[in-house]
Protein backbone atom coordinates (compact mmCIF):
# COMPACT_ATOMS: atom_id res chain seq x y z
CA UNK A 1 0.00 0.00 0.00
CA UNK A 2 1.71 3.16 -1.17
CA UNK A 3 1.53 5.70 1.98
CA UNK A 4 0.99 9.28 1.67
CA UNK A 5 2.34 11.80 4.26
CA UNK A 6 0.83 15.33 4.11
CA UNK A 7 2.01 17.76 6.49
CA UNK A 8 -1.09 20.17 8.09
CA UNK A 9 0.49 23.35 9.05
CA UNK A 10 -1.37 25.10 11.63
CA UNK A 11 -0.93 28.38 14.02
CA UNK A 12 -4.19 30.44 14.99
CA UNK A 13 -7.65 29.65 16.01
CA UNK A 14 -9.07 29.69 12.16
CA UNK A 15 -6.87 27.26 11.05
CA UNK A 16 -7.57 24.61 14.17
CA UNK A 17 -11.28 24.80 13.06
CA UNK A 18 -10.97 24.10 9.23
CA UNK A 19 -8.32 21.43 9.53
CA UNK A 20 -10.51 19.22 11.91
CA UNK A 21 -12.69 18.48 9.31
CA UNK A 22 -10.33 18.42 7.08
CA UNK A 23 -8.12 16.01 9.40
CA UNK A 24 -10.93 14.03 10.10
CA UNK A 25 -10.76 13.22 5.95
CA UNK A 26 -7.62 12.55 6.05
CA UNK A 27 -7.30 9.99 8.57
CA UNK A 28 -10.05 8.25 7.68
CA UNK A 29 -8.02 7.11 4.52
CA UNK A 30 -6.10 4.25 5.35
CA UNK A 31 -3.25 5.62 2.53
CA UNK A 32 -2.67 8.95 3.97
CA UNK A 33 -0.27 9.38 7.43
CA UNK A 34 -0.77 13.23 8.63
CA UNK A 35 1.39 15.45 10.69
CA UNK A 36 0.31 18.44 12.13
CA UNK A 37 2.86 20.87 12.65
CA UNK A 38 1.35 23.36 14.91
CA UNK A 39 3.69 26.75 14.70
CA UNK A 40 2.35 28.40 18.06
CA UNK A 41 1.58 31.71 16.60
CA UNK A 42 -0.95 31.61 19.37
CA UNK A 43 -0.02 30.69 22.71
CA UNK A 44 -2.61 31.70 24.51
CA UNK A 45 -4.33 28.43 26.49
CA UNK A 46 -7.80 29.68 25.47
CA UNK A 47 -6.57 30.20 21.90
CA UNK A 48 -5.16 26.45 21.83
CA UNK A 49 -5.59 23.42 23.77
CA UNK A 50 -9.17 24.12 24.20
CA UNK A 51 -9.89 24.46 20.72
CA UNK A 52 -8.25 21.09 19.91
CA UNK A 53 -10.23 19.44 22.88
CA UNK A 54 -13.73 20.78 21.71
CA UNK A 55 -12.99 20.19 17.68
CA UNK A 56 -11.34 16.70 18.68
CA UNK A 57 -8.34 17.23 16.59
CA UNK A 58 -5.41 15.68 17.08
CA UNK A 59 -2.40 16.76 19.35
CA UNK A 60 0.09 18.32 17.28
CA UNK A 61 3.12 15.69 15.85
CA UNK A 62 5.24 19.16 16.66
CA UNK A 63 4.95 22.34 18.38
CA UNK A 64 7.27 24.75 17.25
CA UNK A 65 6.51 27.87 20.28
CA UNK A 66 7.08 30.46 18.20
CA UNK A 67 4.90 32.89 19.82
CA UNK A 68 4.52 36.70 19.18
CA UNK A 69 6.68 39.48 17.34
CA UNK A 70 6.58 41.97 14.51
CA UNK A 71 5.78 40.01 11.26
CA UNK A 72 9.47 39.93 9.78
CA UNK A 73 10.53 38.60 12.93
CA UNK A 74 7.52 35.52 13.59
CA UNK A 75 7.75 34.50 9.99
CA UNK A 76 11.29 34.00 9.78
CA UNK A 77 11.34 32.19 12.92
CA UNK A 78 8.40 30.11 11.36
CA UNK A 79 10.49 29.71 8.33
CA UNK A 80 13.94 28.13 9.85
CA UNK A 81 11.58 26.23 12.72
CA UNK A 82 9.21 24.39 9.77
CA UNK A 83 11.68 23.95 7.33
CA UNK A 84 13.89 21.43 9.56
CA UNK A 85 10.62 19.50 10.50
CA UNK A 86 9.79 19.36 6.39
CA UNK A 87 13.35 18.07 6.19
CA UNK A 88 12.95 15.40 8.65
CA UNK A 89 9.34 13.93 7.27
CA UNK A 90 9.74 15.00 3.83
CA UNK A 91 6.10 14.81 2.99
CA UNK A 92 4.39 14.08 -0.47
CA UNK A 93 2.35 17.29 0.35
CA UNK A 94 1.81 20.38 2.97
CA UNK A 95 -0.91 21.57 3.22
CA UNK A 96 -1.67 25.23 4.97
CA UNK A 97 -4.71 27.16 5.74
CA UNK A 98 -5.77 30.91 5.00
CA UNK A 99 -4.02 34.19 5.58
CA UNK A 100 -1.18 34.21 8.36
CA UNK A 101 1.89 34.22 9.09
CA UNK A 102 1.42 30.36 9.45
CA UNK A 103 0.42 30.31 6.40
CA UNK A 104 2.88 31.93 4.68
CA UNK A 105 5.95 30.46 6.45
CA UNK A 106 4.95 27.05 5.66
CA UNK A 107 4.03 27.47 2.21
CA UNK A 108 7.56 29.36 1.81
CA UNK A 109 9.48 26.65 3.30
CA UNK A 110 7.87 23.82 1.52
CA UNK A 111 8.24 25.39 -2.27
CA UNK A 112 12.29 26.21 -1.10
CA UNK A 113 12.02 22.27 -0.48
CA UNK A 114 10.40 21.72 -3.60
CA UNK A 115 7.65 19.81 -2.08
CA UNK A 116 4.29 20.31 -3.48
CA UNK A 117 1.85 22.65 -1.58
CA UNK A 118 -1.61 23.07 -1.43
CA UNK A 119 -3.81 25.80 -0.07
CA UNK A 120 -6.99 25.60 1.31
CA UNK A 121 -8.93 29.12 1.00
CA UNK A 122 -7.40 30.22 -2.14
CA UNK A 123 -8.12 33.04 -4.23
CA UNK A 124 -9.63 35.07 -1.36
CA UNK A 125 -8.59 38.71 -2.08
CA UNK A 126 -9.28 42.42 -0.22
CA UNK A 127 -7.42 43.88 -3.15
CA UNK A 128 -5.86 45.98 0.15
CA UNK A 129 -1.74 45.31 0.22
CA UNK A 130 -1.62 46.95 3.39
CA UNK A 131 -3.65 44.11 5.02
CA UNK A 132 -0.91 41.67 5.68
CA UNK A 133 -3.08 38.93 5.71
CA UNK A 134 -3.37 39.92 1.76
CA UNK A 135 -0.43 39.61 1.17
CA UNK A 136 0.16 36.08 3.07
CA UNK A 137 -2.48 35.05 0.85
CA UNK A 138 -1.45 36.28 -2.67
CA UNK A 139 2.02 35.39 -1.93
CA UNK A 140 0.99 31.77 -0.78
CA UNK A 141 -1.31 31.28 -3.50
CA UNK A 142 1.77 31.59 -6.13
CA UNK A 143 3.53 29.46 -3.98
CA UNK A 144 0.89 26.69 -4.38
CA UNK A 145 0.52 23.65 -6.77
CA UNK A 146 -3.01 22.63 -5.70
CA UNK A 147 -5.50 25.20 -4.76
CA UNK A 148 -8.71 24.61 -3.05
CA UNK A 149 -10.86 27.93 -3.58
CA UNK A 150 -14.37 28.27 -1.72
CA UNK A 151 -16.47 30.02 -4.01
CA UNK A 152 -16.81 30.70 -7.86
CA UNK A 153 -15.72 34.66 -7.21
CA UNK A 154 -12.00 32.96 -5.24
CA UNK A 155 -11.49 30.33 -8.61
CA UNK A 156 -12.01 33.74 -10.94
CA UNK A 157 -9.80 35.94 -9.17
CA UNK A 158 -7.00 32.94 -9.33
CA UNK A 159 -7.46 32.69 -13.07
CA UNK A 160 -7.31 36.35 -13.78
CA UNK A 161 -3.88 36.25 -12.13
CA UNK A 162 -2.54 33.57 -14.61
CA UNK A 163 -2.70 30.51 -12.33
CA UNK A 164 -3.20 27.26 -14.62
CA UNK A 165 -6.86 26.21 -14.25
CA UNK A 166 -5.29 22.53 -13.34
CA UNK A 167 -3.85 23.49 -10.52
CA UNK A 168 -7.29 25.16 -9.00
CA UNK A 169 -10.23 23.22 -7.73
CA UNK A 170 -13.32 24.76 -6.53
CA UNK A 171 -14.36 23.19 -3.35
CA UNK A 172 -16.65 25.09 -1.31
CA UNK A 173 -15.98 25.95 1.94
CA UNK A 174 -14.58 23.97 5.42
CA UNK A 175 -16.25 26.47 7.56
CA UNK A 176 -19.36 25.21 6.19
CA UNK A 177 -18.31 21.84 6.60
CA UNK A 178 -17.61 22.75 10.42
CA UNK A 179 -20.48 24.58 11.21
CA UNK A 180 -22.82 21.99 10.27
CA UNK A 181 -20.89 19.23 12.00
CA UNK A 182 -20.52 21.18 15.16
CA UNK A 183 -23.73 23.22 15.55
CA UNK A 184 -25.96 20.39 17.03
CA UNK A 185 -22.93 19.38 19.61
CA UNK A 186 -22.53 23.42 20.71
CA UNK A 187 -26.50 23.12 21.30
CA UNK A 188 -26.02 20.61 23.62
CA UNK A 189 -22.24 20.87 25.44
CA UNK A 190 -22.37 24.41 25.58
CA UNK A 191 -23.72 26.90 28.62
CA UNK A 192 -22.74 30.38 27.67
CA UNK A 193 -26.18 32.01 27.16
CA UNK A 194 -27.14 31.03 30.92
CA UNK A 195 -23.63 31.77 32.52
CA UNK A 196 -23.77 35.33 30.96
CA UNK A 197 -27.09 35.68 31.20
CA UNK A 198 -28.06 35.86 27.75
CA UNK A 199 -31.27 36.48 25.65
CA UNK A 200 -31.36 34.34 22.40
CA UNK A 201 -31.68 37.31 20.20
CA UNK A 202 -31.51 39.47 22.64
CA UNK A 203 -27.73 40.78 22.49
CA UNK A 204 -25.15 41.82 20.21
CA UNK A 205 -21.70 39.93 19.95
CA UNK A 206 -18.22 41.83 18.90
CA UNK A 207 -14.94 40.37 18.04
CA UNK A 208 -11.88 42.94 17.22
CA UNK A 209 -8.67 41.53 16.95
CA UNK A 210 -7.21 42.88 12.96
CA UNK A 211 -4.18 44.71 13.02
CA UNK A 212 -5.28 47.93 10.93
CA UNK A 213 -7.85 48.64 13.85
CA UNK A 214 -5.95 47.10 17.13
CA UNK A 215 -2.82 49.06 16.25
CA UNK A 216 -4.33 52.19 15.41
CA UNK A 217 -5.32 54.10 18.28
CA UNK A 218 -8.18 56.21 16.92
CA UNK A 219 -9.63 53.59 15.13
CA UNK A 220 -9.37 51.22 18.30
CA UNK A 221 -11.09 54.00 20.05
CA UNK A 222 -14.01 54.60 17.60
CA UNK A 223 -14.86 51.11 17.76
CA UNK A 224 -14.82 50.94 21.72
CA UNK A 225 -17.20 54.08 21.43
CA UNK A 226 -19.36 52.86 19.27
CA UNK A 227 -19.70 49.66 21.46
CA UNK A 228 -20.51 51.83 24.72
CA UNK A 229 -23.25 53.77 22.82
CA UNK A 230 -24.65 50.02 21.35
CA UNK A 231 -24.72 48.70 25.00
CA UNK A 232 -27.53 51.09 25.77
CA UNK A 233 -29.80 49.43 22.84
CA UNK A 234 -28.98 45.96 23.70
CA UNK A 235 -26.36 43.98 25.71
CA UNK A 236 -22.97 44.37 23.94
CA UNK A 237 -20.36 41.08 24.79
CA UNK A 238 -16.98 41.17 23.37
CA UNK A 239 -14.49 38.23 23.52
CA UNK A 240 -11.40 39.86 24.04
CA UNK A 241 -8.62 39.13 21.51
CA UNK A 242 -5.17 39.33 24.16
CA UNK A 243 -3.76 41.46 20.89
CA UNK A 244 -6.64 43.80 21.66
CA UNK A 245 -6.58 43.63 25.21
CA UNK A 246 -2.85 44.66 25.16
CA UNK A 247 -3.46 47.60 22.82
CA UNK A 248 -5.93 49.01 25.14
CA UNK A 249 -3.43 48.99 27.88
CA UNK A 250 -0.70 50.37 26.02
CA UNK A 251 -2.75 53.54 24.26
CA UNK A 252 -4.35 53.81 27.95
CA UNK A 253 -7.81 54.06 26.55
CA UNK A 254 -10.78 53.53 28.44
CA UNK A 255 -14.42 52.69 27.85
CA UNK A 256 -15.68 53.72 31.09
CA UNK A 257 -17.99 51.16 32.22
CA UNK A 258 -21.67 50.59 30.76
CA UNK A 259 -23.96 48.31 32.21
CA UNK A 260 -24.24 46.58 29.35
CA UNK A 261 -21.05 46.26 27.77
CA UNK A 262 -19.45 42.98 28.57
CA UNK A 263 -15.41 42.08 27.82
CA UNK A 264 -14.81 38.43 28.02
CA UNK A 265 -12.27 36.40 28.28
CA UNK A 266 -11.55 34.65 24.70
CA UNK A 267 -14.05 31.48 24.26
CA UNK A 268 -13.88 27.80 22.96
CA UNK A 269 -15.35 26.86 19.72
CA UNK A 270 -18.63 25.77 21.17
CA UNK A 271 -19.15 28.81 23.32
CA UNK A 272 -18.29 30.79 20.47
CA UNK A 273 -20.94 28.95 17.57
CA UNK A 274 -23.61 29.49 20.59
CA UNK A 275 -22.91 33.41 20.94
CA UNK A 276 -22.97 33.50 16.99
CA UNK A 277 -25.96 31.58 16.18
CA UNK A 278 -28.35 33.49 18.99
CA UNK A 279 -26.80 36.91 18.76
CA UNK A 280 -29.20 39.58 16.96
CA UNK A 281 -26.36 41.14 15.69
CA UNK A 282 -22.03 40.21 15.00
CA UNK A 283 -19.79 43.21 14.55
CA UNK A 284 -16.24 41.69 13.55
CA UNK A 285 -13.17 42.55 11.37
CA UNK A 286 -13.02 38.77 11.55
CA UNK A 287 -12.85 37.16 8.24
CA UNK A 288 -14.22 33.45 9.56
CA UNK A 289 -16.58 35.41 11.67
CA UNK A 290 -18.26 37.46 9.19
CA UNK A 291 -19.12 33.59 7.43
CA UNK A 292 -20.24 31.75 10.70
CA UNK A 293 -22.70 34.90 11.21
CA UNK A 294 -24.07 33.77 7.19
CA UNK A 295 -24.42 30.47 8.52
CA UNK A 296 -26.30 31.02 11.49
CA UNK A 297 -27.93 33.94 9.40
CA UNK A 298 -27.50 36.72 11.63
CA UNK A 299 -26.92 39.98 10.36
CA UNK A 300 -22.82 41.15 10.37
CA UNK A 301 -21.51 44.43 10.44
CA UNK A 302 -17.93 44.19 9.35
CA UNK A 303 -15.84 46.93 10.88
CA UNK A 304 -13.23 47.79 7.91
CA UNK A 305 -13.17 49.26 4.49
CA UNK A 306 -12.84 46.15 2.52
CA UNK A 307 -14.13 42.38 2.95
CA UNK A 308 -12.89 39.44 0.92
CA UNK A 309 -16.01 38.28 1.39
CA UNK A 310 -17.80 39.69 -1.13
CA UNK A 311 -20.42 37.83 -1.80
CA UNK A 312 -21.80 38.02 1.88
CA UNK A 313 -22.24 42.07 1.32
CA UNK A 314 -23.82 41.29 -2.28
CA UNK A 315 -26.20 39.35 -0.78
CA UNK A 316 -26.88 41.69 2.16
CA UNK A 317 -26.20 39.86 5.33
CA UNK A 318 -22.97 41.70 5.88
CA UNK A 319 -22.41 45.33 5.82
CA UNK A 320 -19.14 47.32 5.76
CA UNK A 321 -18.72 50.35 8.31
CA UNK A 322 -15.06 51.53 8.23
CA UNK A 323 -14.20 52.78 11.57
CA UNK A 324 -13.91 56.08 11.30
CA UNK A 325 -17.21 57.48 12.18
CA UNK A 326 -18.96 56.28 15.54
CA UNK A 327 -22.03 57.44 14.19
CA UNK A 328 -21.86 55.34 11.09
CA UNK A 329 -21.22 52.25 12.94
CA UNK A 330 -24.41 52.44 15.49
CA UNK A 331 -26.18 53.47 12.64
CA UNK A 332 -25.50 50.69 10.69
CA UNK A 333 -25.43 48.11 13.28
CA UNK A 334 -29.05 49.11 14.70
CA UNK A 335 -30.53 49.41 10.69
CA UNK A 336 -29.33 45.72 10.05
CA UNK A 337 -31.10 44.66 13.72
CA UNK A 338 -33.60 42.28 12.57
CA UNK A 339 -33.19 42.20 9.04
CA UNK A 340 -32.43 39.41 6.54
CA UNK A 341 -30.02 38.89 3.37
CA UNK A 342 -30.82 37.00 0.19
CA UNK A 343 -30.43 33.46 0.11
CA UNK A 344 -27.39 31.96 -1.79
CA UNK A 345 -25.60 28.57 -1.87
CA UNK A 346 -21.85 30.27 -2.49
CA UNK A 347 -20.13 27.81 -0.21
CA UNK A 348 -20.68 24.51 -1.01
CA UNK A 349 -23.05 21.85 0.43
CA UNK A 350 -20.79 20.65 3.29
CA UNK A 351 -18.17 18.30 1.45
CA UNK A 352 -15.42 20.53 1.00
CA UNK A 353 -12.81 18.21 3.47
CA UNK A 354 -14.17 15.26 1.79
CA UNK A 355 -13.68 16.65 -1.83
CA UNK A 356 -9.40 17.83 -0.37
CA UNK A 357 -9.47 14.72 1.52
CA UNK A 358 -9.73 12.95 -2.42
CA UNK A 359 -7.31 15.63 -4.06
CA UNK A 360 -4.70 15.00 -1.80
CA UNK A 361 -4.98 10.93 -1.33
CA UNK A 362 -4.52 10.71 -5.31
CA UNK A 363 -1.94 12.84 -6.23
Amino acid sequence: MNMKTIATIVGARPQFIKASVVSRALRARPTVREVIIHTGQHYDFAMNEVFFEELELPAPDYWLGIGSGTHGEQTGRMLEAIEKVLVEIQPDWVLVYGDTNSTLAGALAAAKMHLPVAHVEAGLRSFNRRMPEEINRVLTDHLSTLLFAPTETAMKNLQREGIPAKHIALVGDVMYDAALHYAEKARQKSTILERLRLSPGGYILATIHRAENTDAPERLRVILDALAQLSHHAPVVVPLHPRTRQRLQSFGIAVGDPDGLSFIDPVGYLDMVQLESHAAVIITDSGGVQKEAFFYRVPCVTVREETEWVELVELGWNRLAPPISIDSIVETVLAVQGTSGREGNIYGVGDAAQRIADYLSKR
